[in-house]
């Protein structure tokens, strides 16, 4: 276990969550990001969370293909060719047209946010996928009832305060 691993993770994950951009759009963020990394624990993580807070079946069914569909804004859009972008951005540069379009629909400070949610999913992923993070294993807004049935016993730094921190600590801290 390694609770200073996630903890620092943690903060940049609560930044991003208090910054100030619609929660909504985030959760469709970390969906999109999560589906581009093929992370089953965080595409089942951020479809629960998005449904608990109100998100319509019908947009988390087209986050794959929003391109193509009339659902989202086009902020939400925006937000989500920047998801994709800085997701990949290791195949290919983030395109100048992207970031345009970004700077136009985000002020300076609400881009590097999302790019500080993005790099917090994309941190996430890579943990659940490498530490085999078994889907099905979250419900949104509730803590495991035995935290050591399937991932061992919960990190240390899960006696930190506040629910929200608890909650985030409860689902992300598992195995690592």
């Amino acid at each position: 276990m390694a609770p200073g691993a996630v903890q620092a993770l943690l903060r940049v994950e609560e930044y991003a969550r208090g910054a100030g951009l619609e929660s909504s759009m985030l959760e469709l963020v970390r969906l999109r990001a999560s589906q581009i990394n093929g992370c089953a624990y965080c595409v089942d993580m951020h479809t629960q969370d998005a449904r608990a807070q109100g998100e319509t079946e019908q947009r988390l069914y087209a986050v794959s293909v929003w391109p193509d569909t009339p659902f989202f804004t086009e902020r939400e859009r925006t937000a989500l060719a920047w998801t994709e972008a800085v997701t990949s951005v290791s195949w290919e540069h983030v395109p100048d047209a992207i970031y345009q379009t970004a700077r136009q629909h985000f002020s300076e400070k609400e881009l590097v946010d999302l790019t500080m949610a993005v790099i917090a999913i994309n941190g996430w992923n890579r943990l659940s996928i490498a530490f085999r993070r078994e889907a099905g294993t979250y419900y949104a807004g509730a803590q495991r009832k035995n935290p050591e049935a399937k991932h061992g016993p919960k990190s240390a730094s899960a006696s930190c305060g506040g629910r929200r921190e608890q909650q985030l600590v409860n689902s992300h801290s598992g195995t690592f």
